[in-house]
């Protein structure tokens, strides 16, 4: 079994844990006798975990062998959402969930790592792509299927359901995972110097400001949906179905894209998502456009992904697990500030269409980082990025 699909199985495993709570909240908030709102703290705790938890563990664990370190985070997957699907109370869960967030952003990072360095450097994007699309399918088939779960059976039932995943992920890593023979691994100190690198920086920057306005539209799909466009509340999850299918195609596109000509594609996707986010405040109140805008939404949104992610490797050649790892924490930070600006938006006189053009001018803002990023001297991004750290 390759490596690659041994990671992306593991990656579906724990991201499901992530994605699906928001479909069995109301089973979650009823069986231990808490507020809709308080079981939503799940969500924002395991943000929290991810943004805070990840890199420190990260740096933490830099130069460990990344086959054990694998394993151990699986493992401890597997405990976190055991003990999710065991839980009384709900305090217990939160604790739960928060350890689980914790190993999520260092396993993604090293499996990232691995991925990319299985294959030749011209074919980053496309791997990271591979690789992101257990993430995609975590979406639009583990969410769903553990919302399912919860529904018929109980949602302990779906936490175990994760737990069981996990464990046949460590299997897998423990019997047939090989990574790639690496040299001269730094130390956590050495990784930590990495972040003080400008392209770094930037690629970082880009990341949280590229993203925020696709995940600012994703957050409150349901009222520009429902409210705006006259869909009813029932036909969501077919159109959540829409966004993750056109994720799922985006995610290869755009991998394949960013390895064929980084320079000219990456800003290209980036500036047709900002296109497309205008669009759809021009179309948002038509039921039937609406539809193919939030496809076109998910391609563009996850087409600009792999690219990023390989470009944040490239300027962090030498620590590309931290970098990575704060790169998924600078994603986290992206949802977070989407989902409060775009709630200040949306309880507004205006309501929630304005969200499409603020999504589009953020968007806008991450292309001109981007584009500024690569008008860069090539020899000097290159010298940079490649410099030994200093211990």
């Amino acid at each position: 079994m390759s490596r690659l699909v041994i990671l992306m199985f593991c990656v579906f495993s724990i991201t499901t844990g992530e994605f699906v709570v928001a479909g069995i909240l109301p089973e979650v908030a009823s069986d231990l006798d808490v507020t809709v709102g308080t079981a939503g703290l799940l969500v924002t705790a395991y943000a929290a975990g991810m943004i805070i938890g990840g890199p420190l563990l990260t740096a933490a664990t830099a130069g460990a062998d990344r086959k054990r370190l694998l394993s151990a985070l699986l493992a401890v997957a597997v405990v976190g959402n055991a003990a999710s699907a065991l839980a009384p109370e709900f305090s217990l869960l939160l604790a739960a969930r928060v350890v689980t967030a914790l190993v999520t952003s260092t396993f993604f990072a090293q499996a990232v790592v691995i991925a990319v360095r299985s294959a030749p450097p011209e074919r980053a994007g496309a791997m990271v792509a591979r690789l992101a699309f257990g993430m995609n399918l975590a979406m639009i088939l583990g969410a769903p299927i553990g919302t399912q779960l919860g529904g018929q059976w109980g949602w302990r039932t779906t936490f175990a359901a994760i737990a069981v995943a996990c464990l046949l992920g460590l299997g897998l890593t423990r019997r047939w995972l090989t990574p790639p023979a690496e040299e001269n691994r730094t130390s956590a100190i050495s990784e930590l110097r990495v972040l003080r690198r400008a392209p770094v920086l930037v690629a970082l920057a880009t990341t949280a400001v590229g993203n925020a306005g696709v995940l600012m539209v994703f957050s409150y799909l349901a009222p520009l949906l429902t409210d705006l466009a006259g869909h009813p509340a029932g036909r969501l999850p077919l159109l959540l179905l829409t966004y993750g299918a056109g994720a799922t195609i985006g995610n290869v596109v755009g991998g394949a894209l960013y390895d064929r000509d980084p320079r000219l594609f990456q800003p290209a996707l980036l500036g047709l998502l900002a296109v497309i986010l205008v669009g759809g405040w021009f179309v948002a109140t038509s039921t039937s456009l609406t539809v193919v805008a939030v496809g076109a939404i998910g391609l563009f949104g996850f087409a600009i992904i792999p690219g990023m992610q390989a470009r944040v490797m490239t300027t962090a050649a030498q620590a590309p697990t931290l970098a990575m790892a704060v790169n998924a924490s600078g994603y986290q930070v992206a949802a977070a500030c989407a989902g409060v600006f775009g709630g200040l938006v949306a309880d507004s006189a205006a309501g929630p269409r304005p969200i499409y053009l603020l999504a589009a001018g953020l968007t806008a803002c991450g292309l001109l980082m981007t584009v500024m990023a690569a008008r860069a001297p090539r020899g000097a991004r290159h010298e940079e990025a490649t410099a030994p750290l200093r211990p």
